[in-house]
């Protein structure tokens, strides 16, 4: 005859593995990327006056695809999918001023917009998935501004190439 702690044990063991009842490991990718397990990324274009942005944002892109793990990044002969990408605009905003004077800025906002296509590799003009990422960084317009800017530049296409990644690999 079971006794209280035996039953007390098993409600407890059959609850925790109820509760896990739905969960998958790995297997999140969009329906129509099942097939595409490689990807390729050319250099960025850029469309802004920033210097070296574009192999930046390369950088992060395949920084992000690699950290997330869904894809393999390979080479244009043996990838599934090229992943091509636009930096759009870098615009600052302003974030607090001087006390003194309102017109000079204290800290600044850099927003970076990058479109980017995911092509099918043996058939370029099927798009497989194409968006808009945004990414952003705070800092500070003390002493030399253009230093700050360079300095920012990489935290904000960080920020962009995770969102643009979270898209690909887990469709939203």
């Amino acid at each position: 005859m079971p006794t209280r702690a035996m039953i007390k044990y098993s409600l407890i063991l059959s609850l925790f593995l109820v509760s896990c009842v739905g969960y998958k490991l790995g297997g999140t990718k969009p329906a129509h990327l099942t097939q595409v397990k490689s990807i390729n990324v050319p250099l960025f274009a850029n469309d802004t006056l920033s210097v070296r942005a574009e192999s930046m944002a390369t950088n992060s892109a395949v920084d992000a695809l690699s950290r997330d793990g869904t894809y393999r990044i390979a080479s244009a002969e043996n990838a599934d999918a090229i992943l091509e990408g636009r930096i759009e605009t870098i615009n600052y905003h302003q974030v607090s001023s001087s006390r003194r004077d309102s017109l000079r800025s204290e800290e600044l906002r850099m927003e970076i917009s990058i479109a980017w296509v995911l092509r099918d590799a043996r058939d370029p003009a099927r798009i497989l998935e194409k968006g808009h990422s945004r990414g952003s960084s705070r800092f500070f317009a003390g002493g030399n501004l253009h230093v700050a800017r360079s300095n920012a530049l990489p935290d904000a296409l960080r920020r962009a190439c995770e969102s643009m990644t979270t898209r690909i690999a887990d469709g939203f």
